[in-house]
């Protein structure tokens, strides 16, 4: 009996000592639990900014002459002299070829005829004239013979511009001044008027040939200036043509640019270029990492007095640095550019500002502190 007695009370007293372990500290702390506080988040914050958001685009495009002509003839023949070659340069009505068209003869001694005629018909006027005033010829005589003149005039200019037009058909010469960029034809080549004799660039700088979407397009128009490179030389363009019906064997648009001071680039080569697809001028923008998303529909949380405010706002053009803002926030509010999972609507935060004034002054009271102590050590 005595044993078992002793063995009771030595569980008691290990109970009561842990009892004690845990209420003695609530006692010494007036009864209540001592809780430590979890500091707010510290973030950052800036006001939105007005400023242009452009998107642009790298495209390839090929330089041409900043005029082109595609010589053809007027008439078919044999060629019978070549006068230039492929890289010459050329002045406009210079003489390119030489054909043998089989019609300029017959043409010019149709031309002779018809003007042998009307010279008999004009002297044989001249004669009816001095007679007619002299009452010895009729006046409807005299008027036949006058049209018959004039008949005889009109053949024989159209018997000249037939000849001239068969002349220019054989002799073949620069429409404008300008480089061979190719010469496609050979002495004794038979011709036609859909042979493509050469290719003449026209002097005055190069155009650049390049094609965008439907979403580019949207954003170009004639004036607009763009960058071009090549081999790492930058060259100013301007465009001066945009088409509105889609190229049929590209699916794109069609632009044109010109380029004055694109004479080192040559023709036919690729180049790149830069274009500003989409723009808005002197928007109100945000960091774009500020704007967060919740179901598809874009929020941006505000800082006022500690407290964050989450707003739904509307969003315009975006790219890699800004988003615009269209409608939600103001140019005065506080932007929250930081984030943490602790952010929600209604959270006590931080500005970061405000936590490093606070860090500096409780850094100066500790500093303070032990030369308080030395002083009442040497009092």
């Amino acid at each position: 009996m005595t044993k078992k007695k002793v063995f009771i009370i030595a569980g008691t007293v290990v109970v009561v000592a842990v009892l004690a372990g845990l209420v003695l500290p609530k006692i010494l702390n007036g009864g209540k639990e001592e809780l430590v506080a979890e500091a707010p988040p510290v973030v950052t914050a800036q006001k939105p900014e007005i400023r242009t958001i452009e998107i642009n685009n790298e495209l390839i495009g090929s330089i041409e002459p900043d005029s082109i002509v595609h010589v053809t003839p007027l008439g078919a023949g044999e060629v019978t002299n070549i006068a230039v070659k492929t890289g010459d340069n050329v002045t406009a009505g210079q003489l390119l070829c030489v054909i043998d068209t089989k019609q300029v003869e017959s043409t010019r001694i149709a031309m002779e005829t018809a003007k042998i005629t009307y010279g008999d018909a004009k002297k044989n006027l001249d004669r009816l004239t001095v007679l007619h005033a002299a009452g010895d010829v009729a006046d409807a005589d005299y008027q036949n013979t006058v049209g018959q003149v004039e008949m005889a005039r009109l053949q024989y200019e159209n018997a000249k511009i037939m000849y001239n037009t068969q002349l220019e058909s054989s002799q073949v010469t620069a429409p404008i001044s300008g480089k061979v960029e190719s010469f496609n034809i050979s002495l004794h080549d038979m011709i036609s008027p859909q042979t493509t004799i050469c290719v003449i660039s026209g002097d005055g700088g190069k155009s650049l040939t390049f094609y965008v979407s439907e979403r580019i397009i949207s954003g170009l128009k004639a004036g607009d200036v763009i960058r071009v490179e090549k081999n790492g030389t930058d060259h100013e363009a301007a465009i001066t043509e945009v088409s509105t019906m889609v190229d049929s064997g590209s699916g794109l648009f069609k632009v044109k640019a010109s380029i004055p001071s694109g004479d080192s680039l040559a023709t036919g080569t690729s180049v790149k270029l830069y274009v500003t697809a989409q723009k808005a001028e002197n928007v109100l923008t945000v960091p774009v990492d500020s704007v967060y998303y919740e179901t598809g529909k874009p929020f941006i949380y505000t800082y006022l007095n500690g407290t964050l405010k989450k707003n739904a706002v509307t969003i315009g053009l975006t790219n890699n640095e800004y988003a615009e803002v269209q409608s939600g926030i103001g140019a005065d509010d506080q932007v929250v550019t930081t984030w943490t999972s602790e952010l929600y609507d209604g959270s006590k935060v931080t500005l970061a500002e405000t936590a490093a004034e606070t860090t500096t002054e409780t850094e100066t009271t500790q500093d303070n502190g032990p030369e308080v102590e030395t002083s009442a050590s040497a009092q």
